[in-house]
């Protein structure tokens, strides 16, 4: 009976150590993909914002997400307003880099009309590059006053 037992148990110990080994593999290839996805986006700061732009003379804010996730072979949805609905709805107090950020910045209050990709998170100084009418592409701090009141919403793409 305790050689079952020790055979049980060590059966257990081999299944949870080769399953936490493909849970760690699976998340050190999401962030190296991130990684690759942020450098993408960076490359393109200073780029002045032209809306529907998509190159590095013009580049509108889901423009960036579109050319930054071509660096990792990731064709997603062109729109501000499409890209809201790809990947999972997560709370703001979740946020990781990567994730995308959705604001309204028209005058209607609800309609989603910017996005920007997190680059940084530490406590509360979380960082996120968009592409600003006013700036083009530049990381701004999401915790500043004006993009709070904007946030919709925040999606974790994959």
């Amino acid at each position: 009976m305790l050689k079952r037992k020790t055979l049980f148990f060590s059966y257990l110990l081999l299944i949870f150590l080769f399953s936490s080994c493909g849970a760690a593999k699976k998340a050190r290839i999401r962030e190296s993909k991130i990684n690759t996805v942020i450098q993408s986006a960076r490359s393109y700061t200073g780029v002045p914002y032209k809306w529907g732009g998509t190159t590095r003379s013009g580049m509108d804010c889901s423009g960036l997400l579109l050319n930054a996730y071509k660096a990792i072979h990731v064709q997603i949805p062109r729109t501000s307003a499409e890209q809201s609905e790809y990947g999972k709805k997560i709370k703001e107090k979740e946020v990781q880099p990567g994730d995308w950020v959705f604001f309204a910045t028209g005058k209607k209050k609800r309609k989603i009309t910017h996005v920007g990709m997190i680059t940084f998170v530490k406590g509360d100084n979380v960082k996120f590059i968009h592409a600003s009418s006013s700036l083009g592409v530049v990381e701004s701090n999401l915790k500043s006053d004006y993009y709070q009141k904007r946030l919709r919403m925040v999606r974790r793409p994959f």
